[in-house]
């Protein structure tokens, strides 16, 4: 699950990028690709404090 969150934020990172590129408009979606970046990030890394807490994963590798 985590390897597979990580692969989203990658590939949300990189739609944003080809955004700034190719939209000359004025368009929102490049931000909105990047508010989805952090989005994921902020859920995984709550994800993985919650799974730390309730003992899923270990303290000690």
């Amino acid at each position: 699950m985590v390897i597979g969150v990580l692969i989203l934020i990658v590939v949300s990172l990189g739609s944003a990028l080809v955004f700034v590129f190719r939209d000359r408009s004025g368009s929102t979606r490049a931000v909105k690709a990047l508010a989805l970046r952090v989005g994921l990030s902020l859920a995984l890394f709550l994800f993985l404090m919650l799974a730390y807490y309730f003992g899923f994963i270990p303290g000690r590798l």
